[in-house]
């Protein structure tokens, strides 16, 4: 048998579906009878239908095949939406057993959501998050080719996932590749940009450019020794030295230059230092020891 193009599953979200009105018995009223389906009425035209769709979706990904998307387009196909008494979308049917069970009505948020399809199954797992961890864990174990493979398979799942993204650009930076880096961060949303795990890249991303052919650390201590106020040396010094992973030495060096004129090209001493924190991380015994410092010389 020849599947409907319409009705085709996604790769990328293999619980998720389009059908119609033709298919509508076998995607739903069958297959209701395996495990739980839900039908999303929608239509083009309908703002919060496309604002439920990514909400949705991510939670039916979440349930791990416990529960069924179907996507019917109401404006192609409006006959089982005036069967079952549409009068308003996005809403969404529940089917179980061949028979409608339960429903909501609006773009709900993705806590109701969830909380919607947990009645029907149970508790839904985040298995992006613990594979995420898994990944995370191997990174910092020094297992890149692990950690990144784990990264590809979440992203796989959802194009969209924040932390994911954030990881995979974190290895492409660390393996020098900051260009792979920036287009994978360049896929995250704008919403997710001000994710702190998307930030911190960020900041290693600019970092790396701003070091890029600055000279090498010994060169940039024998003009400091030769003229301890050039502070453009200790700047790139500090530079040099996060490059090297040496993270409390590249902060002093920033502290000198700030104790030493706070106004140096407009108070960017303090800035660079403020971009180290959030490429560090706000938890990282080097932030918060510089911090500390910064602080005490701001405000003593």
């Amino acid at each position: 048998m020849t599947m409907n193009a319409a009705s085709a599953p996604s790769p990328a979200l293999p619980w998720v579906k389009d059908t119609d009105t033709a298919g509508f018995r076998q995607d739903v009223l069958s297959e209701s009878n395996r495990q739980p389906v839900l039908v999303d009425f929608w239509a083009p035209w309908c703002g919060p239908c496309k604002q439920l769709t990514p909400v949705i979706e991510k939670a039916v990904q979440a349930a791990g095949g416990k529960v069924k998307l179907v996507k019917l387009n109401i404006e192609e196909h409006p006959q089982i939406a005036g069967q079952l008494g549409i009068q308003s979308i996005p809403a969404v049917i529940a089917f179980q057993r061949g028979q409608p069970i339960d429903g909501f009505v609006g773009a709900l948020p993705e806590s109701q959501v969830r909380g919607f399809i947990e009645r029907l199954v149970g508790p839904i797992a985040d298995a992006a998050a613990d594979l995420i961890a898994e990944a995370e864990a191997l990174a910092a174990a020094g297992d890149d080719a692990a950690a990144g493979a784990i990264f590809a398979r979440v992203l796989a799942q959802d194009p969209t996932q924040t932390a994911a993204l954030a990881g995979k650009a974190r290895l492409e930076v660390q393996r020098g590749d900051s260009a792979a880096a920036q287009a994978t961060l360049d896929q995250a949303s704008a919403k997710a940009r001000q994710d702190p795990k998307i930030t911190a890249v960020q900041a290693l991303i600019d970092i790396a450019a701003q070091a890029s052919g600055i000279g090498d650390i010994g060169e940039l201590q024998r003009k400091i020794a030769a003229d301890p106020k050039d502070f453009q040396a200790r700047f790139d010094l500090a530079l040099a030295l996060n490059q090297a992973d040496r993270r409390d030495e590249a902060a002093d060096g920033l502290l000198e230059i700030i104790k030493a004129d706070r106004k140096w090209e407009d108070d960017g001493a303090r800035k660079q230092l403020v971009q180290f924190f959030d490429a560090w991380g706000q938890t990282d015994a080097a932030t918060q020891t510089a911090r500390r410092k910064l602080s005490a010389l701001l405000f003593s």
